[in-house]
């Protein structure tokens, strides 16, 4: 089974900076959609950014301009750079892969929605 792995986020001031670092455990063979979703308190989760795998990225209304996705194929990895940070940007950070093929001894598996555990991204004012 593949596990997506977050990490950086943290505590952080308002107009500073992070970096959201999330890879994907079990090297699977191929991935499609990567991306990254947030969850503020009370709110639904939403869509912040996603990359395919020929770089094509796409990116909320509210964060286009601050924050770039990109992903490593190679290392099965996503990341995401998020500059002049606003309090509303105060969110638990989900990695997601849309789709993903891998083998579990000689079976192509294909998994779909897969959910990473989440990490806090708190803006101060």
């Amino acid at each position: 089974q593949v596990q997506l792995v977050e990490s950086g986020g943290g505590l952080v001031q308002a107009g500073g900076s992070l970096r959201l670092s999330c890879a994907a455990s079990g090297s699977p063979f191929s991935i499609n959609i990567m991306g990254w979703y947030r969850q503020a308190p009370g709110k639904q989760r939403e869509l912040v950014a996603t990359v395919n795998g020929g770089h094509v990225t796409n990116y909320a209304d509210s964060v286009k301009g601050r924050f770039t996705i990109s992903r490593d194929n190679a290392k099965h990895a996503v990341y995401l750079q998020m500059n002049s940070l606003k309090p509303e940007d105060t969110a638990v950070y989900y990695c997601y892969v849309d789709r993903l093929l891998r083998y579990s001894g000689d079976v192509l598996r294909d998994d779909t929605d897969i959910w990473g555990k989440g990490t806090l991204v708190t803006v101060s004012s």
